[in-house]
């Protein structure tokens, strides 16, 4: 062999060498995250989820976090997420999320192609050529099916209310208060009332929207109201301004369902008595699925450019089941709400949703009437604790 070709093999065998290196030197570098809340922390729900998935990463995983609070003023929230995008040499994954943030994330991802970004609470519109600049291929979204969960929210709630429990009227009157009257927020209050109407034909849900999401003596007034309409339970889907939903509960003996978090843990420790009103809640599992969106990352496995769509049977939705709730609830209603939870995942129960063509999309108040026939029957589990 000359010295040529062996000088030239020993070149290569460097430069292989120096490749292999470097990227042994790249994964040893923490994986920087930028956390984006447009809004701010201490919401005990939604965003708080975020943070606490964030949290849980940061104690598996060789990474560092960042979170940026935009506050609660919405003309900030453009601007704040602008500039934690190009401050690029901060981040190597920006993780942001709702609605109200995906056309500027989608129409400015191309600008950072070394970076990767998840968008969480809606999808990037993929297929839109003029948001989705390059088809937002560096960005992963992740949407939650709070329609499965708020179904379960609402078979809890109406079988709680047909049981004799200090606290329930004779009839199955339930409220759901929303943020706003906004599709995300419908597609919870559609599901609820199926689920309610599933246990019983006579359910009557009053749904009130508070306009908004830092409010909660607006909240507490509305589910004042619905108690004195004989509301026995109010679900709060409504971030912060639902926390007054639980001071209500507290004051007229009712009771409350959280959201997106284990509301009721989170505050056990501080404020027991009203900790017990909450009889459980429907966590939109953020945490879950950022910290699973983390371990995909540094697995090199993330689908960017796509959107994943979490449901009860990976997860993304869930209701809280800890001691208040198994204290509080009958076996029975407790073997109810298990019974349900697996014909949803079995595809044997169709839960409805706003998210579909105009032909089948949801309404809000549509009746129990007009709910989609079943042949679960839930009676066979209220009779089973007569």
């Amino acid at each position: 062999m000359s010295r040529t070709r062996i000088s030239l093999l020993a070149v290569m065998l460097v430069a292989l060498l120096a490749v292999s290196f470097a990227g042994v030197s790249a994964q040893d570098e923490p994986l920087r995250i930028s956390l984006v809340v447009n809004g701010v922390l201490g919401d005990k729900s939604f965003f708080d989820s975020a943070q606490r998935g964030m949290d849980m990463a940061m104690d598996e995983y060789d990474i560092e976090v960042n979170t940026i609070e935009l506050g609660i003023d919405p003309q900030n929230w453009e601007s704040g997420l602008a500039d934690a995008m190009s401050d690029s040499e901060s981040y190597d994954v920006l993780i942001a999320g709702t609605f109200q943030m995906i056309d500027f994330l989608a129409s400015n991802s191309h600008k950072y192609p070394d970076k990767t970004f998840v968008f969480f609470d809606a999808p990037m519109p993929y297929d839109n050529a003029e948001l989705c600049v390059e088809g937002c291929a560096n960005v992963y979204s992740i949407t939650y099916k709070q329609n499965e969960g708020s179904f379960l929210a609402g078979v809890y709630a109406a079988a709680m209310s047909s049981q004799e429990i200090e606290g329930m009227n004779p009839e199955v009157v339930l409220g759901a208060l929303g943020g706003q009257d906004i599709p995300v927020i419908n597609d919870f209050i559609v599901g609820y009332e199926q689920g309610a109407c599933l246990v019983s034909a006579d359910a009557q849900v009053l749904v009130q929207y508070a306009g908004g999401w830092n409010d909660p003596a607006k909240g507490k007034e509305i589910a004042l109201a619905m108690y004195e309409q004989n509301a026995d339970i109010v679900f709060q889907i409504a971030g912060g301004t639902g926390v007054g939903v639980f001071e209500a509960a507290e004051e007229q003996g009712h009771f409350a369902i959280g959201v997106d978090s284990d509301q009721a843990s989170i505050i056990l420790d501080t404020d027991p008595e009203q900790a017990v009103r909450i009889l459980t809640s429907m966590q939109k599992n953020v945490d879950a699925s950022l910290f699973r969106a983390v371990g995909l990352i540094l697995d090199g496995e993330l689908p960017v450019g796509t959107v994943e769509n979490l449901g009860l049977d990976t997860n993304g939705v869930s209701l809280s089941i800890n001691d208040i709730y198994t204290e509080a609830t009958p076996q029975n209603v407790q073997d109810l709400v298990a019974a349900a939870t697996e014909a949803v995942v079995a595809g044997d129960i169709t839960v409805n949703t706003v998210f579909a063509d105009e032909a089948t999309a949801a309404k809000v108040g549509q009746g129990c009437a007009a709910m989609p026939a079943t042949e679960f029957d839930a009676s066979e589990y209220l009779s089973a604790g007569m």
